[in-house]
Order: C-alpha cells, then structure tokens, then sequence
C-alpha cells in the first residue's frame, strides 16, 4: 500500500533536499522558492498518510490520488539520483581519493563540482515536480483526510527473534487427533484394501495448518526411518507436470543429469528408476487442480506401484473436488476451524510468551475477545498473537479488538483482516520491505541475506543515524519474522536462520496490496511472448520459466521499472533496445541464464544498484561499461564456469558493497582496482593468482578493508604467501563470522612437507570474533595452529587433508565449539589428550570439548587408537558422533558410553568397529547398545 512507499521515500527526499542541499539548491539552481514550496506540500502529505492508506482500501479516489502520488515521488527520486551519479562521476574522472558517499543523502561536494552539471534540467524538472505537487495537495482537501497519530520508531518496533524450529510447536494446537490419524496411515505395514500405496488428502480452507500438519508428519523420526525416500514438492497452481517431475527428481538425487530434460515420459522414467522397490513417501503440497488428465499424466499410479508396499502420497488442498479426483476420499483429512479453546490456546502461546504474568493482569480478557474475531483460523491467531505481543498496555490491545478493520467487506479472504492489523502496525520502512516481497512466486525460499541486499538496493534500510544497513536489514526481518509474516525458517549448522519462506495466504496478501506494480508472469510454451503490461505502474516484473532465446519484449515499455527478475529461465541474449527502455532499474537479477555476453549499454543503467549474474555458464567477460555503474551495491557473479577476467576498472564502482565470485573456476585473479574499495562488506572468495601479475589484487591489498563480514574463502595459497597473509590484517577482520583457508594441492607433485604452508599457518591469526574455521590440504604439522586456542567464539571447524598431521591440534578447551568435522589426515595414528588441549603433566580441571555437539572423523587410514584419562570429563553434550573409512580403529574411548546426550552413532566401512560392535553379537554391543540411532555398516 501507499504509505509503505511513501512516507519513508518523502522522508528521504525531505532529508536529501532539505538537509543536506538547501544552500547548493538556492546557490547552484536559484529555485529557492520550489525548494521551500516541495518542503511544505511534503510535510503536509505525510501528516495525513496513513489516514489515506486505510481509506483507499474501500475507496477508489483516494487509491487513484496515491498513485498520483506515488509517480511524482518516484520521478523526484530519479531526479535526484541522476544528480549524485553525476556528481561521483566527476570525482571519479578527476582521481579524487577521497569520496564519501554511504547514502545519497551525504555526498552533495559541490565545491568540486562544475556548475554546469545538469543545472537547467534539474532545475526545470523540480519546478515541474513542485507543480505536479501542489496540485495533488490541493486535491488532498477534498478527501477528508485525519491527521496521523504519533508512531514509534523502527528501534521500537524491532525485537529479536526467539523462534528455533522449523514448524513452531505452538503452531499444532487442536490438530492432535489428526496427527495421531496421519501417522498411523503412514506407519501402516499394509493397505486393507490389498492396494500397494495409499494416497491422503488433507482438506481445508487456507490457515487452517494443512501444509504445517503435513510438515510434522514429513519430519518424524519414525517417518523418517519408515520410509527408504521422501520428497517434498509444492504444486500450486497452475499445475505443470514437467515442472513437478523436475522436482521430484532433484529431491531424489540433485546430481541426476535426466532431471534437464523437457521430455515427460523421460522424466516420469528417471523417476521410476530412483523408487522402484522402495518404500516411498510423496508429498504435493497445495495442489490446485482438478483437472484428472493432468493428474494422470503424472503416472504416478504407475510409479507407486512399482515401489514397496506401504508407500503414499501425501496431498494437501484447499479443494475436496481434488480429493474426489484422486479416488482417495476414503482415507481424506478434513481440518476444521479450530475450537475457541485451541484457538485461544494457540493465541496466548505467543501473545503471552515471556509475559505470562500478565494473562491473568486483565488482558486475559481482552485476548478472548480478540480471539472471536479469528473465527477458528489458526494463521489469524497466530498472526494476532504476534501482534499483541508487541503491545505492552491494555488500551493497545482494545484498539486491537475495536478497530474499523473487522467491518471491512473488500478484502479478499477472512484472514487478511488480522493480516492488515498486523500490517498497519509496522513501520513504514518495514511496511515498504514487507511489499517488495510480492517479487517472489509462491512457496519461494527467501535467502536472509539476499533479501536484505534487494531491499538495501531499492533504498529501504536508509537511517537517520549511523547504524550499517545490513544490521538495519536484519533487524527488519527479525520484525517481520516474530509477526509471522515469514515461516518455514531455514537453518544452517550452528542454528542461523538464513532462509523462510511465506505463507501462501501472506503471499496473497502482499499481492493484493502491491497489484499493478509487481507483476508476476509465468512463461506458457508456445505463446507469443510479448505480453501488454500497463507501463507506467509496472514497478517491479518477475519472469519465470522464460525459454531459451532473448529476453521476452514483454520488458518493453515499462520505463519506471525499478526491478527486474528471471527465475528458472534459459534467455541467452539482451538486446541493447531492452536495456534502453529500463533506465530506472535498481535491482537486475539474471541468474542461471545462458548469457553469453552483457551488452555494453548495460553501463546506461545509472540507478543500478544491485547486478546477479551468478550461474550463466557460458559468459566469459564483463564489458568495462560496468564499470560506470557508481550506484552498484551488490554484483553477484558465482557459478559463472567460464568467466576468466573482471573489468581492470572496477576501483571506480566506490559504492560497491558485496562482490560474489565464488565457484568462477577460470577467473585466475581479481582486478587491482578492487583494492581501493574500502568500504567492501563482502567478499566471498579471493583466488591467489599462480602468476606475478601487476594487475592481479593482492592478498596483502585486503589489510585495508577492515569493514569485512560474513564468508571469506582464501584459496590456492602457496610458498611464498606468508607476508601478503600478515598485510592482510585478518587479525583486524572483526566482522568477519567464517573464514576458509585452502592451500594449492597439485596431485602432480611429490608429496612433501612446505615450510611455506607452516609460516602462512603461523601468520593468519584471526579475529577471536571468528565463529567458523575450515583449512584445507595444508602440508605442515599441526603445532602451527597453536592460536586456535584464542579464539573463544568458534562455534565450527572443519581440517580436511593434512597430509603431514600426526598430532590433532589443541581443540578441547574451545569454550564455544559445537561441530568439528577431521577427515584425511593420514598419518595420524593415536588421538589422545593433544586433541583435547592438556600438556605434559597439566593439572586437568573443567570439562574438555564443553559445548561440542557434533563430531565427523572420515577418512583417518592409519587411525588405530582413541584414547583419554578416563577421570577427564568430555564431550558431556555431544548428540552425534560419526566414524566414516578408519578401517584401522580398534576401540571407542570409554567415555562415550557414558555420555547421556549422545542419540546418533553412525559407523561406516570401519571392518574392525564393525565386528566389536555388531548389534546383539558384538562383544561391545552392550556399550552403545542404550543410544537411539546407530547404524553400522560396511558401505
């Protein structure tokens, strides 16, 4: 809606012309009475806009003189964005060192600027603005607009995010009887109608948690040992059987070469070949169709057939008529609205988390009025109960329950009531974040740090204050995650949420309040793809599935377009004409393309502040016009196969944040440019080029940019790059969360000990704030690492491959490392108390490995004992402990039979373990034989 676009961008014009320009205005442009003119109509606006965004819900006048607002904001916008580029140019061209510009709003140097720039056409085009402006303040008259009420800030509104799991427990109230019903059906040894595989619709209206029953059951552990594969797929509408197939493929094995295919019957086959004889179990989540011909072209039936009796199809749907269609109505799941009770319960689960004491303090009252209004939808209790939550006053929550809101009859769908409650109550820079999200199809995986870089690069995280953006960006996402706008968290190893996704309702929701200005087209085959798209709205356009050839002229004519996104597309070529007509884009994204070049007009796109090229195999080169993009915050160029060399120019791109090359297996260096980028935030991967090149960026050019966070991979480090290591300052990386350090490994060499590997060894020295370490094919002892022991936040680490290790290093008195993963280090023969951390005759007190929960050896060949003092306590939380290919270990230490928290033994291809502890025959069985899940195994 209207106000999450622009009360924020008012506020940011207001503060970029008024703020930081007035004296340049007044001097360089003699607008001085526009200037102050545009300062009142904006003031005046924003007093009334959020009266205006409520009402143009049910009222078409005020919903057409918001757009009009709307377009004069944007050209502002422009206007002035125009006017900075050129600005930066000029530093640029004339070699100025100095050049600070975090944010439009500071980088107005007109001392260093020639007059002349733009000055008659900047002039004109803010008197005009100024014009168009007056008029639509003139028509807010007529609308009987109220003032806005005072707000809290974005600060206030931001709270961290407590959630861990991916389906939330509070999230399964008044579902147990259908829990308990699923997983019998699923747990079944046979049919009773003698039928090889069964097939289960859950039925509901949407909210009512079909997809979250379904998680739960996909994600149990007797599920999970029930059946020999599991997939998952979203269907949705429109229901495309390749794209179903493709998927289904990929689930079952990611490296599978058939899964590229375009040919159903090849598809279908593959699929086959993967379950036949397997006990299968096959989710389709939010199927749509009821057309039978689509079903059965599928073949499923044929394919379950071939597979173990007892294997399912899982379905959720909002339709029974899918149900009847499938012939499965005998075994359907019909969920209900909830009871008042559960959905009560289910409300106070989260509006009263960490505050119990005030359920019985009067609001407990107040919650049973505002849980009659969810009329048993379980996504309307939720999505109040993160509303309330944030509400700290009792007249707060019966503004909540009195709002005007619950007589709306426009709005689409019962729960999107609670959804605009929720929404009108988030800030208008997290309103704006929570919109751009319409970009994204349905039951799309939303990458964290993606997002925030797409919202950075339409300048949403803008603050008043000096607070980084990416941390303005997390804390956005946190506050839309704990309102229950995102679901679904994705987590990574040590427990960092990194990916969600959105509720299909959500999804709806976002759409209805951005409809006309992001568009989502889906590619049909065979259909002419010119598409007529209404160009002067279309903000934002997502292509899916467009084929392989040029990018479709349905981009053509839509001049204000702010972003433009392919997914799942084949284009090859861009013609100059197409980059020409999108001259106000900031945001491009044409991953996994087949481009082979980028045109040089590609430079026109001044406003272009974030570029993924990332996954175009066959582009070699970028054209230097790239480097003329001095907007450009985010260029993504991963898994570029062929790409060999970067423009040398790319010290001018100053406002570059996060470069990505990681897996451009032919880039042999990064230009020498890039070492002027100070403010660089990420860097993923940094190859040390094999040749003394001048132009190569060297690995000592690093020790300026002290601004570093995230991943860094360093890799093919060699003999003589121990002093660039120590000029690369990584001691100063305080940002920094993960480090990756790979040494070159030429299998064509002999095999010997580098005194170059243990003096780079000895000279990187992290930050103690680093929490993830991995080093790889290092050709030295580990006595080099002795500096691992300082630093007291790593959470991880990986050694892989060192070829002349004897000895594990020191890791046991890690105060905070949870996984450790040690594979080829062959000439280990003994893990004893070095591994732990205690010297010759050290007094041992405390408990060794505190906090390790997972712990990997793979393969150790000359591995024969494991062995500590048995009084040391170690390890007392470790939950998984794997042994792949040690096939000369003779024994587990004693200790692990002792601790509680252990659930998961896995032992494979180790001969001798796997005698001694043989399930009920091996002499030791009795020692692990308490442990939920072991599996031992010769393959």
């Amino acid at each position: 809606m209207a106000e999450a676009l622009i009360s924020l961008l008012l506020e940011q014009l207001a503060s970029i012309v008024f703020e930081h320009t007035k004296q340049a205005v007044t001097i360089v442009l003699n607008a001085e009475e526009d200037v102050h003119s545009f300062s009142s109509n904006l003031k005046a606006i924003q007093a009334v806009l959020e009266d205006a965004e409520k009402k143009q819900v049910t009222e078409a006048r005020v919903r057409d003189w918001l757009q009009k607002l709307k377009d004069v904001s944007y050209e502002m916008e422009d206007v002035l964005d125009e006017w900075n580029t050129e600005i930066l140019k000029q530093q640029v061209e004339e070699g100025k060192k100095k050049v600070c510009f975090p944010t439009p709003a500071n980088c107005f140097c007109f001392g260093q600027v020639n007059k002349a720039i733009h000055h008659h056409n900047i002039a004109r085009s803010i008197k005009n603005l100024n014009e168009k402006l007056t008029m639509i303040v003139a028509e807010k008259e007529k609308h009987d607009f109220h003032l806005s009420t005072i707000r809290c800030t974005d600060e206030h509104l931001i709270q961290r995010q407590k959630t861990s799991s991916l389906v939330d427990i509070s999230t399964i109230f008044g579902r147990e009887e259908e829990k308990e019903y699923l997983l019998s059906k699923l747990l079944r040894e046979s049919n009773q109608d003698g039928g090889r595989f069964l097939v289960i619709p859950i039925v509901g209206m949407g909210g009512m948690g079909k997809t979250t029953l379904a998680q739960l059951a996909y994600n149990n552990e007797k599920v999970k040992s029930h059946f020999h594969k599991k997939v998952w797929v979203c269907v949705s509408d429109p229901f495309d059987e390749i794209k179903i197939a493709k998927a289904i493929i990929e689930n079952l094995d990611k490296n599978e070469s058939q899964r590229n295919s375009d040919e159903l019957e090849t598809l279908l086959l593959c699929i086959k070949t993967h379950v036949e004889k397997k006990k299968f179990l096959l989710v389709l989540d939010d199927v749509w169709t009821e057309d039978k011909t689509k079903w059965e072209s599928l073949k499923l039936s044929v394919i379950m057939q071939s597979c173990e009796e007892g294997s399912t199809i899982l379905v959720t749907t909002r339709k029974q008529g899918v149900a009847e269609m499938m012939r499965a109505t005998s075994s359907m799941i019909h969920l209900d609205k909830l009871s008042d009770r559960d959905c009560l319960g289910l409300f106070n689960s989260i509006a009263f988390f960490e505050r119990q004491e005030d359920e019985a303090n009067g609001f407990g009252a107040i919650g049973e009025e505002i849980v009659k209004k969810c009329k048993g939808l379980p996504l309307a209790a939720k999505t109040l109960g993160s509303l309330v939550w944030y509400k700290k006053t009792r007249e707060e929550w019966r503004d909540v329950l009195n709002s005007k809101i619950w007589e709306l009859e426009e709005v689409e769908e019962q729960v999107f009531q609670p959804l605009l409650l929720s929404y009108y109550d988030l800030a208008p820079t997290v309103k704006r974040c929570l919109l751009y999200c319409a970009i994204f199809p349905k039951d799309y995986e939303l990458g964290k740090d993606n997002l925030i870089e797409l919202w950075m690069s339409q300048d949403y995280l803008n603050s008043k204050g000096k607070k980084e953006k990416r941390r303005i960006g997390q804390y956005y996402f946190e506050s839309l995650s704990m309102r229950s706008f995102f679901q679904d968290f994705r987590k990574d190893e040590m427990g960092n949420v990194y990916g969600c996704k959105m509720h299909d309702i959500v999804h709806d929701f976002v759409q209805f309040l951005t409809q006309n200005e992001c568009i989502i087209i889906e590619a049909v085959e065979g259909v002419n793809q010119r598409i007529e798209l209404s160009g002067e709205k279309v903000c934002h356009l997502t292509l899916i599935s467009v084929p392989e050839g040029p990018l479709p002229t349905s981009c053509h004519g839509c001049k204000n377009m702010r972003s433009l996104i392919l997914l799942n597309s084949k284009i090859t070529t861009i013609s100059p004409s197409s980059i020409m007509q999108m001259k106000c884009l900031r945001t491009l994204n044409l991953s996994g393309n087949m481009l082979n070049e980028v045109p040089k007009e590609i430079g026109e796109l001044i406003h272009l502040r974030y570029m993924d090229l990332s996954g175009n195999e066959p582009l070699k080169e970028l054209p230097d016009a790239v480097c003329d993009l001095y907007n450009l915050q985010t260029l993504v160029l991963g898994w570029c196969d062929k790409l060999e060399k970067l423009p040398k120019a790319m010290g001018k791109l100053i406002n570059l944040k996060h470069l990505y090359v990681d897996a451009c297996n032919k880039l042999r260096y990064l230009p020498k440019g890039i070492g002027s980028l100070k403010s660089l935030q990420v860097l993923d991967m940094f190859s040390v080029c094999e040749d003394d090149d001048d132009e190569a960026l060297k690995l000592g050019d690093l020790g300026i940019m002290d601004q570093l966070q995230g991943s860094l991979s360093i890799r093919n480090l060699g003999k003589d790059d121990a002093s660039e290591i120590e000029k690369a300052q990584l001691g100063n990386k305080e940002h920094l969360s993960h480090l990756g350090v790979y040494f070159h490994d030429n299998e064509d060499e002999d095999v010997v000990q580098k005194k170059g590997d243990e003096e780079i060894l000895n000279a990187l020295q992290p930050h103690q704030n680093l929490e993830s370490l991995t080093i790889d094919y290092c050709h030295c002892p580990s006595k080099s690492l002795n500096w691992i022991k300082s630093l007291h936040n790593l959470r991880e680490v990986y050694l892989f491959s060192w070829k002349f290790c004897e000895l594990l290093p020191p890791l046991g008195k890690l105060p905070s490392l949870e996984i450790l993963g040690i594979s080829g280090m062959k000439k280990v023969k003994k893990v004893g108390v070095e591994f732990v951390g205690i010297e010759e005759e050290e007094e041992v007190s405390g408990i060794l490995f505190p906090k390790l929960k997972r712990l990997t050896f793979y393969g150790m060949e000359n591995w024969e004992e494991w062995a500590f003092l048995s009084e040391i306590t170690i390890m007392p939380r470790l939950s998984e402990l794997r042994i792949l290919y040690c096939p000369t270990l003779k024994a587990l230490p004693e200790f692990l039979y002792k601790i509680t928290a252990l659930r998961t033994l896995e032992i494979r291809c180790c001969p001798i373990l796997e005698g001694e502890y043989e399930k009920g025959a091996g002499k030791e069985w009795h020692n692990i034989s308490h442990i939920p899940n072991v599996s031992i195994t010769p393959w």
